[in-house]
Formats: C-alpha cells, sequence, structure tokens
C-alpha cells in the first residue's frame, strides 16, 4: 500500500501500487471533474504530483507541464507515496443557474386541462358497530366505491399497518391520497388527519445531461408555483452520454452515477420545500422528462448495450415507479412516471418537447431542434413525425476547449470582430471580468472569425494573414496546440491567463455543427423534401435560448431560412413534463407522440457521413445552400478580408 495526500485539503488515502489516482482521490472523498468519463480526452482532470505516478504521453499535456509534474488523474497511476495539487479552477463549485427572478414561475400557465392522477379526497367513514363490523380496510373500500366509483383499491402495507389507530384517532374522518387509474381502480399513497387543507404538492423534473430542472406544482389548480435547478452532479464522471456510459462500466460506476442524478434531484426539492417552508413527504406525484440513456442512468438500469450496435435500450416505455425504490426525498409512497422515450438516443425529453411546442398539432412542415451534449431532431407536422439524434459533444457546453466553460457569470457569451483592425469586442454574462468562454459565444467568435477572414472556409485559423494585418501585437499565433486567436489578454482576464481559441477547438466545434447540419439534412432527405420547404423552426432546451440565429447560420449550424421561420421555445423538456403531470390528456398523448415518431438511426444511414464530410467546412462546401452567408462574405471581397 501506498499514501497519497490531496492539497490543499490535505486528504489521505492509502490504496495499492497501480491505482489510478482518479480512484485515489475517490477514496480519499476528493472530488475531480472527469467530463470525458476517464477516457484521457478532454484534459479536465490535470492536477500536479509531487511522488511516484506512472506517465502516459497525452496531447493535452505540453512538455514543460510534464516536466512540472503535471499529469491526468484519469489515466495516470500511483507506484509510490505520492502528494497531488488540485488546483483551485478545478474544485468543483455549486452552480445554482436559475435567478431570483426566475423562481417566481408565474408566467407559465397550464394549456391542458386541469385533470391530475393523484387527488385528494376527504372521507368520513361510518363507526364499525355489532351489526357493521366490517374490516377497516373494507369500509374504506365501501365509501370510495359509493362516493368515487374506485371499486378496485391497492394500500401499501406502511398505510395499512397506520391504518386502524389514524381513524380512530380521527373518528374516522381523514383525507385520502390517491394515484388513481382510468378505469374503476386506485393506489392510496397517504391517509392524513381530517380534513387536509393546502395545496397538493407534486414536481416535474427535466433530467438533463448538464442541467436538472424541478418545477413544483400545486395539482390542486395546476399552477406552477416555483422552480430550481442546477448542473446535474453526473458531470464530475463526464460531460457527455457517452462519457457516463463508460464510467457506468466501472465497478459501482452506474450506482453511483444513479446516487448523483437522484442526489441532484434532492438537493433541488430541499431547496424548494425550504422556500415554502413544506416538507418534501408531502410531495406525492413525480414525472421525470430526460433522455434515454439519463433515463436508465436515473432508474439504475445499465446502458452499456445503448452504445453498442443494434442500440437496444433496456426500456422505452417505464413502469410507474414508487419513489423510495429510487431515493427521491419525496412521500416513499409517491408516483414516479417517467416519460416515454423512442429509441437509444431519442428519449422522453424529445417526447415531451414535441408536446409542448406544439409539433403534433402543426399543419404546415415543422423541424424542430433541442441541441445540447446531444443533438435531437424532429420533422413532421400534426400528420407524421420523424426523429432522429447526433453527437454534438459537450463542446457548445464548454468541455474540450481550451478556455471552455459554461454559461454562468465570466462567461463570454458574444464576439465581435472589427473587420479592419481584427480587434475583437466581447460580452461577459454577469458583466464581470472574463474567465472563459461558453457554447454561445464559441458560435459568435467563429462567425465573426470567419466573415473578417481570421479563420478560413476550411476552418484553419490563418496566421500570417492576421499577423501581416494587425498592427502591433497580433491577436493570431503560434501556440502548444497550432494556431490560437486570443480573445483577452492575460491582464484583463479573471485568471490571469489570456482568454482564447485555438485550432482544435475550433475543429472540435466544426465538427458538432456538422454533425448536427447533417442530421437535419438526412432527416428531410429521407423523405424526399428540401430544407427551403420548412416553414418553422422550433428551437427547444436551454442552449437554444441563447444561439443568435444569424450567426449559428453563419457557420453552418442551422439551415439558411428566413429569420422569422425560427422561434425560440425554452425548455420544452421541464414544460412537457409539467403539462404531463397536471394532466391526464397530456400525458396520454405524450405516449401517443412517442408511438407516433419515426426513428432514423443516422449511423446506418450512408448519406450521413457524406453529409457530415461536406459539413466540415463553414459553412458549407455547398455554400449555395447558404446565400445570405455567401452574400456576406461577397461583400468582404475587396475590403481586404481573407474571405
Amino acid at each position: 500500500m501506498v499514501k497519497v495526500t490531496f492539497l490543499p485539503s490535505l486528504a489521505t488515502t492509502a490504496v495499492p501500487v497501480g491505482t489510478l489516482l482518479v480512484d485515489a482521490a475517490a477514496e480519499a472523498g476528493v472530488p475531480l471533474e472527469m467530463p470525458c468519463g476517464g477516457q484521457g480526452r478532454c484534459g479536465r482532470c490535470q492536477v500536479k504530483v509531487e511522488g511516484k505516478v506512472s506517465r502516459r504521453e497525452n496531447l493535452h499535456l505540453t512538455p514543460q507541464q510534464i516536466k512540472e509534474g503535471w499529469v491526468l488523474a484519469c489515466v495516470a497511476r500511483v507506484m509510490g507515496d505520492a502528494s497531488v495539487t488540485i488546483p483551485s479552477r478545478r474544485e468543483q463549485e455549486k452552480v445554482i443557474i436559475e435567478s431570483a427572478a426566475s423562481r417566481k414561475a408565474a408566467a407559465l400557465r397550464p394549456e391542458w386541462p386541469i385533470h391530475p392522477i393523484v387527488r385528494q379526497i376527504y372521507l368520513e367513514l361510518p363507526h364499525p358497530t355489532l351489526e357493521d363490523n366490517a374490516s377497516d380496510l373494507e369500509r374504506l373500500r365501501r365509501v370510495l366505491t359509493q362516493q368515487e366509483g374506485i371499486a378496485d383499491l391497492r394500500v401499501p402495507l406502511p398505510l395499512l399497518q397506520r391504518m386502524a389507530t389514524l381513524l380512530r384517532q380521527e373518528e374516522y374522518r381523514v383525507t385520502a391520497i390517491l394515484e388513481t387509474d382510468t378505469g374503476a381502480s386506485a393506489r392510496l399513497l397517504d391517509l392524513i388527519p381530517g380534513r387536509k387543507e393546502g395545496p397538493l404538492w407534486a414536481c416535474a423534473v427535466d433530467i438533463g445531461t448538464t442541467t436538472i430542472w424541478v418545477y413544483l406544482v400545486n395539482l390542486l389548480n395546476g399552477r406552477l408555483v416555483d422552480q430550481a435547478a442546477s448542473f446535474n452532479k453526473q458531470i464530475s464522471c463526464g460531460e457527455d452520454v457517452i462519457s457516463r456510459i463508460v464510467y457506468s462500466q466501472r465497478g459501482q460506476g452506474l450506482a453511483h452515477l444513479q446516487h448523483l442524478v437522484v442526489e441532484t434531484i434532492n438537493d433541488l426539492l430541499a431547496e424548494l420545500a425550504q422556500r415554502h417552508s413544506l416538507d418534501t413527504a408531502q410531495i406525492y406525484e413525480m414525472v421525470a422528462a430526460g433522455n434515454t440513456i439519463m433515463t436508465h442512468l436515473f432508474l439504475g438500469l445499465p446502458s452499456r448495450n445503448l452504445r453498442e450496435e443494434p442500440y437496444v435500450p433496456t426500456a422505452t416505455s417505464f413502469p410507474p415507479l414508487v419513489a423510495g425504490e429510487v431515493g427521491l426525498n419525496v412521500n416513499p409512497l409517491a408516483a414516479v412516471h417517467c416519460l416515454p422515450a423512442v429509441a437509444a438516443y431519442v428519449g422522453g425529453d424529445i417526447s415531451a418537447g414535441v408536446l409542448s411546442s406544439g409539433l403534433h398539432k402543426k399543419e404546415n412542415l415543422t423541424l424542430f431542434l433541442d441541441v445540447g451534449t446531444n443533438g435531437e431532431i424532429v420533422l413532421g407536422n400534426a400528420e407524421w413525425l420523424m426523429t432522429c439524434a447526433c453527437s454534438a459533444g459537450p463542446a457548445f457546453e464548454g468541455a474540450g476547449v481550451a478556455c471552455g466553460m459554461r454559461a454562468t457569470a465570466g462567461a463570454i457569451d458574444d464576439v465581435r470582430v472589427n473587420s479592419l483592425t481584427l480587434e475583437p469586442t466581447i460580452k461577459v454574462m454577469g458583466n464581470v471580468a472574463p474567465r472563459g468562454i461558453c457554447g454561445s459565444g464559441m458560435i459568435s467568435a467563429l462567425a465573426e472569425m470567419l466573415i473578417t477572414g481570421v479563420v478560413t472556409k476550411a476552418g484553419r485559423i490563418d496566421v500570417d494573414w492576421v499577423t501581416e494585418r494587425m498592427a502591433g501585437r497580433s491577436r493570431a499565433r503560434v501556440g502548444d496546440h497550432g494556431p490560437e486567436y486570443v480573445l483577452v489578454w492575460a491582464k484583463d482576464s479573471a485568471t490571469g491567463q489570456d482568454i482564447l481559441l485555438n485550432q482544435v477547438d475550433i475543429d472540435n466545434l466544426v465538427r458538432t455543427k456538422g454533425a448536427i447540419y447533417a442530421g437535419i439534412r438526412v432527416l428531410a432527405q429521407s423523405i424526399g423534401i428540401d430544407l427551403s420547404q420548412v416553414e418553422e423552426v422550433l428551437i427547444g432546451g436551454a442552449f437554444g435560448q441563447h444561439i443568435n440565429i444569424e450567426e449559428a447560420i453563419q457557420i453552418g449550424l442551422l439551415p439558411d431560412l428566413p429569420w422569422e421561420k425560427f422561434k425560440f421555445m425554452g425548455n420544452t423538456s421541464a414544460r412537457g413534463a409539467y403539462y404531463a403531470l397536471i394532466s391526464r390528456q397530456a400525458r396520454s398523448k405524450v405516449k401517443e407522440i412517442a408511438s407516433k415518431m419515426t426513428y432514423k438511426e443516422l449511423i446506418a444511414d450512408n448519406t450521413f457521413m457524406n453529409e457530415f464530410t461536406s459539413a466540415l467546412f463553414l459553412p458549407h462546401t455547398q455554400l449555395e445552400d447558404f446565400p445570405t452567408v455567401k452574400a456576406l462574405l461577397r461583400d468582404h471581397q475587396g475590403t481586404g478580408i481573407n474571405a
């Protein structure tokens, strides 16, 4: 056994020789970010080591860093006693995404008839006598049959165990909380003394790969009372779904991932409960929407087969659960419903998104996009729906990017490059000193760099041309990872380091946008239509709210259509889960939508790779498909710009 000490926390552990540093950190209770799931791809788990460790060459480490003792914790192994320094920028931070204003959730109004599955019913049972000495349970069933038409009542053992005492203490006057089926059957969730006053609490949850949202809802009137959100704690084990599948196959990885997502939800529930002075045991139902992989990890289902051909999930329709089975801190008998998925990479979040966006009711041809770490696409109308998914990767979330970060305070989210001086002007979230650049900022920067000639149509930073054009200190140079363009000099940044985009970052962005656009093209071609025939483009997801349409078109992420055809829909997954929570009709419609969608597996489509290759240019090899961008580039010809 060897001793490993982690700084600055001074946490120590003893592990066998050959143990991965990241496993030693877990043993010591020290959190380390592993956005790629421990595959050595992202470089975000860099730590500095004094002592004996095995070292492996990696593109994320420069020769100087290796000389100074830097390693990637996910691939380096302890070979002797060691001291490991975790830089402060790697420390996990608790980030609550919403602002105080967003907590006032009055803007979202029910669009479906309020008809929830969970109800509360006040009951007055007749006292038993010698003439009527039926059992307490039979007495309860009899009254529910007479009063509500419920002939089949299922009662969990914990409620049966306290029923006799409660009924007698309350003179047989109680409120029953019931999960009612479409027929004459129901499940008893709770018995409450006397007549229950006040709200009947439930929650809708969007289990996102990056962010988890919880909506607190009063089922009595269908009102969304409040909402809370935070980053999914699973991020520490992988920022994209494939990395998490990989992590889930390591030892107790699946159990750990399931614990992390439930812990994130429970933290948000506790926050909401504190704000509204309620006991989370008073929450009687949850409807959850997530992509297929996130739903599998939430339920502790093995997800390995989702990654391997022929990409078969354990389930796409999920049976109702009891909250206690998955460790949720609500009423342990509360009903938990996961919205149905379509296939391995199109999940309940998209079924919910189609519902809440109204796509299923559209008469005209409509394109629905949900862009995040995974890119899901739906094309159709009220008559038919086609869907596919492409791996966008975590680049738009700031992962795997030299100066990337999530969309929080300090993130550059908008860039303008002067076409004459090539000097950038930036906008920073939170109006603080810049710390890095988020996904929308990268799209903005890449579009500006293309139009002004800093980047060629092939996606290459033209260092020589920029250096020649810029008087004085050039923003373009060759660094450790190839050509790079500096957005913020070190003296102006919060980190004390230059904030930049390098060639590797741009290559990742081009691949990401190329995959999404290729998916859109293949889906359209598969049903024999041209993208110009699309009448409306609906963009869902939190990331979509920050995309600048003009710039997204300029880099070839979105089709070149009139701007008025694009509509931002916000968090369509959470809103769809909310509708399914308050309305039986909405829940039934979600199931119908999921069964109606025809899934196209892009990996099995020979045309996808051709389309993807064509999309690896800015904006595209077929510039005629982007007439507004072509005109913009033409306008810059003759002005000295390298377009």
